[in-house]
Parts: C-alpha cells; sequence; structure tokens
C-alpha cells in the first residue's frame, strides 16, 4: 500500500489564489490532506483556504519555513509534498520513482531578476554537499519519510529550501530535480522583486551556517558570535575578552551535550559547559588583571546567559544594563540593535556565544564604571542571580512577575 501523503502549503495574504490552489491539489490527490499553514495573514486566507477543502493551521507571522516546520507536526506520518500558494500546475510527477527528495525545476523560466539569488544559492548548495542543483530555491518539494525526518525542523524563513537540500545530500539521501510545467507568481525587475531576492539571499546564507534549536521548537540560525565584530572602538582589552567569550560559547551551541547549569557541566567534568566555565573567568582575569573584575565579568556573562530562553529577553536585559554601565558597552549597542529584530521574530539566535559576549561586555563595563565596592556588591547580586537560576527558572519568574512580563513579551509577533 501507498504511504499517507500531507500536501502542506505555507500561505501569508492569499486570499485571492489560496482556494483554486487547494481545489487544485485535491483533485490532483484525492486520497492526501491538504494543509495549510497561515503565517500571520490580514486577510481571509484562512477562510478561503477551508471552503476549499484544507485543514489550517494560522501562526503568528514569522516566516515560510517557520511556518512549515510548526505545521508539519499536525500532518500524519507518512510522504509530504510542499507547495507553494500561488502554484498552478501538476505537481504528481513529484511522486514518482524512488528518491527521498524529489524537487520541481520550472520547465520555463517566468519573471525573476538577474539570477544573483539563485547563483548563491546554487554555490551554497555546492559547498555544503557537492550537490548541483538547478533549481536551489524551488518551494515544490516532495519528501520520503526518511527524508522527513533528516530535514525538520526546516530552516527558517527562505532559507528552507536551500538548507533542506543541504541535510537530505548530507543524509545520504537521494535527491532529483524533476522538470515540470508549472506556473506561480513571479516576481519582476522592481523594487519589491529585488527585495524579495534579497530576502531569499540573505536568508539562505544564514541557514547554511550553524543552527540550533529553540524553546519552540524552530531551527534558527546562530548569528551570536557576530556580537565579538562588533566595539570597534571599545578598548583592545575588552574586544579581546568579548572575543573569547564567543568563542568559548560557541563552541559550547556546537558541541554541548545535554548537562545544563554549572553543578551538570562540572560534575560531567569535561564539557564543552565546563570549558566555557572556566575559560570565561580565565580570560576575564587576563584582560581585566583582577580577581574581582575577572569574577564581575564572568558573573555577568552567565547571568545574560541564563536569560535568553525567549526571543529577545537577553538583548533587552542588554540595551538596559549599558544604558547603566555605558563605558564600553555603548560600542556594542549598534550590534545588539542589528541583531535585536531577526532575535524577536524568531529569525535567527543568539545562542551561547552571544548571550555570553553581550554579558561579558557588561561585565567589563561594570568594572571600568563602579567603585571597589560597587563591584562588591554586584558581584554578591549576580552570585545570587546565578544560585536562583541554577535552582528554579528565571524565565518563569519574568513571566510571573506584572511589568517584567509585559516587558518581557515586547516587540514578538
Amino acid at each position: 500500500m501507498a504511504e499517507p501523503l500531507t500536501v502542506l502549503i505555507a500561505a501569508r495574504d492569499e486570499e485571492s489564489r489560496i482556494g483554486p490552489t487547494v481545489e487544485a491539489l485535491g483533485r490532483a490527490f484525492p486520497d492526501a490532506e491538504i494543509l495549510v499553514a497561515d503565517d500571520g495573514s490580514r486577510d481571509a486566507t484562512a477562510s478561503a483556504a477551508r471552503r476549499a477543502g484544507a485543514r489550517v493551521v494560522r501562526f503568528p507571522r514569522l516566516g515560510k519555513g517557520q511556518a512549515l516546520t510548526l505545521a508539519e507536526p499536525e500532518a500524519q506520518a507518512g510522504r509530504l509534498l510542499l507547495c507553494d500558494a500561488d502554484l498552478d500546475g501538476d505537481l504528481a510527477p513529484l511522486l514518482d520513482g524512488g528518491a527521498d527528495l524529489t524537487i520541481a525545476a520550472f520547465a520555463e523560466r517566468q519573471g525573476g531578476g538577474f539570477g544573483i539569488a539563485k547563483r548563491a544559492a546554487r554555490t551554497l548548495i555546492r559547498a555544503r554537499s557537492a550537490f548541483e542543483a538547478r533549481e536551489p530555491l524551488s518551494g515544490q518539494r516532495a519528501f520520503s519519510p526518511a527524508a522527513r525526518e533528516a530535514c525538520f525542523p526546516l530552516a527558517p524563513g527562505f532559507g528552507c529550501e536551500v538548507r533542506s537540500t543541504i541535510d537530505a545530500v548530507r543524509a545520504g539521501l537521494t535527491v532529483e530535480e524533476r522538470e515540470l510545467r508549472l506556473r506561480h507568481r513571479a516576481t519582476g525587475r522592481n523594487a519589491h522583486g529585488f527585495l524579495h531576492r534579497a530576502r531569499q539571499l540573505l536568508e539562505a546564507a544564514l541557514a547554511c551556517g550553524p543552527t540550533a534549536l529553540n524553546h519552540r521548537g524552530l531551527r534558527l540560525p546562530l548569528v551570536g558570535v557576530l556580537v565579538a565584530l562588533g566595539g570597534s572602538r571599545a578598548p583592545a582589552r575588552v574586544r579581546l575578552g568579548v572575543a573569547g567569550a564567543a568563542l568559548l560559547g560557541l563552541a559550547d551551541d556546537l558541541w554541548s551535550g545535554p548537562e545544563r547549569g554549572f553543578r551538570a557541566h562540572l560534575g560531567k567534568g569535561s564539557t564543552t559547559g565546563a570549558a566555557k566555565a572556566l575559560g570565561i573567568p580565565a580570560v576575564a582575569l587576563a584582560t581585566t588583571r583582577s580577581l574581582r573584575g575577572a569574577t564581575l565579568v564572568a558573573l555577568a556573562a552567565n547571568a545574560l546567559n541564563q536569560l535568553d530562553t525567549r526571543p529577545g529577553r537577553a538583548l533587552k536585559a542588554f540595551l538596559a544594563g549599558a544604558a547603566l554601565v555605558r563605558g564600553p558597552a555603548k560600542a556594542y549597542v549598534p550590534i545588539a540593535v542589528l541583531l535585536t529584530p531577526y532575535d524577536l521574530r524568531e529569525m535567527t539566535m543568539l545562542g551561547d556565544a552571544g548571550a555570553n559576549a553581550l554579558g561579558a561586555v557588561l561585565g567589563y563595563g561594570s568594572v571600568s564604571k563602579l567603585t571597589a565596592r560597587g563591584q562588591i556588591l554586584s558581584i554578591a547580586a549576580l552570585a545570587g542571580l546565578t544560585v536562583v537560576g541554577e535552582t528554579r527558572s528565571l524565565g518563569a519568574l519574568i513571566e510571573r512577575t506584572p511589568g517584567l512580563s509585559q516587558l518581557d513579551r515586547l516587540g514578538r509577533p
């Protein structure tokens, strides 16, 4: 017997097109479930899809890859066919043959710009997997159960197609492109079209770097190491210490195990978390030449990392702290402001690299601003916060505290 099939469509503000698309897919695949992931539509996309016979799951406006990722667990086990909301044409050939991932290649070019985004996407796929892709950005894809397991959660935004090809190839699965006569709404050589392709290019590039899962199971690019590139006007010792914290955090992001918290890491012994717990104070000691200063920097780095459990939380804490301590922290405000909207919208993650680095920035700012007594009081407060974080959830405390909870949610979808 053929495996069950679910057709999954990500749609945003497609009221006029989603109905005909769903009806055509229903005729082509009468035994399949049609599932529409409504990515924060502001029109009647959801109603139109339901009238046409689809089941709809609605999400805040996050992005294509995020909507598909959040909707995928709603689909039955078996094969999965991804389809754009504005497609016109027969996708049945994608289910023929034995490939694990079959990608539709358009027989005729429609619209588009100068091919920069597509060439860049091909280059990224070739660099990460050695696969030669003809249609690296095609959203029409058939996944076998094995490919579904290897590729989900998808990368965010328009990076989902590029990364899913890479993941399937690197998992040792068969990937095939099949030329089909399809039509869809094409972007032209105008401001809207160029902006769309610029987003595709940026999100494809981010998707090909290191990624991690956030609290909702979304797979997001880890960009926190970029904090080390900020602070050009900060003293050299601060830049060195922040870069050290970022690199140690990145190692923990990439190779950490299930251990969480100081006790778990130190009890386990040789872990990336233990290396970070010892390495950040060592780097801070070398750059501040003060045991008290090193302690303050290390505890500040850990405190901000403890807060980084929801989008935007650590960045908000950093910006508030930078306004208080000023000094070298001011030099890192621009990079934090740049990263904040991506973090809030769950397009990227700071990870330990970014949270530890930004916390270290606040620590260095405190060392330069506070008196010896002020530093001792700050160390005591941060040590108390660390103990609380080891025994209780700081996030839960924030969410239960009036005022803090509203500020914490500010800016999220």
